[in-house]
C-alpha cells in the first residue's frame, strides 16, 4: 500500500512537502514517482526517482520541486517551492515494481498507485 501525505492549501509563492510510504513486508522498490492531474486534464508525470538515485522531472517544474527518497524506509518525498496556481492537481504517488515477502514467498506488483493527494495553491 502507498500512502501519500503533505497536501494541502497554500498561497502561491509558498511550499509543500509530500510524503508517499509504501506499507507491507517490502523487499525492493525500483522506481518511484510523483504524478498529478488536473481537473479536465490528462495525469502526468512530475518527478521520478530511481532505486539509485537517479532523478528526472517535468519541464514546468524543473527547479522549484525536488524528489527524494528514503529506502530504509521505503519512502518518496516531493518538497514544492515556489508554487504556482497551475500547480493545483491531485498528486499521485507510483512505484513502477513492488516486490514483497510473505510466508516465505515473494510477490511482485506493477504500477501500483496511492490514492492521491490534493494541492491547491491560491494566487
Amino acid at each position: 500500500q502507498l500512502v501519500e501525505s503533505g497536501g494541502g492549501l497554500v498561497q502561491a509563492g509558498g511550499s509543500l512537502r509530500l510524503s508517499c510510504a509504501a506499507s507491507g513486508s517490502i523487499v525492493s522498490i525500483n522506481a518511484m514517482g510523483w504524478y498529478r492531474q488536473a481537473p479536465g486534464k490528462q495525469r502526468e508525470l512530475v518527478a521520478a526517482i530511481t532505486s539509485g538515485g537517479s532523478t528526472n522531472y517535468a519541464d514546468s517544474v524543473k527547479g522549484r520541486f525536488t524528489i527524494s527518497r528514503d529506502n530504509a524506509k521505503n519512502t518518496v518525498y516531493l518538497q514544492m517551492n515556489s508554487l504556482k496556481p497551475e500547480d493545483t492537481a491531485v498528486y499521485y504517488c507510483n512505484a513502477d515494481r513492488i516486490v514483497t515477502s510473505y510466508s516465505g514467498s515473494y510477490y511482485t506488483q506493477y504500477d501500483y498507485w496511492g490514492q492521491g493527494t490534493q494541492v491547491t495553491v491560491s494566487s
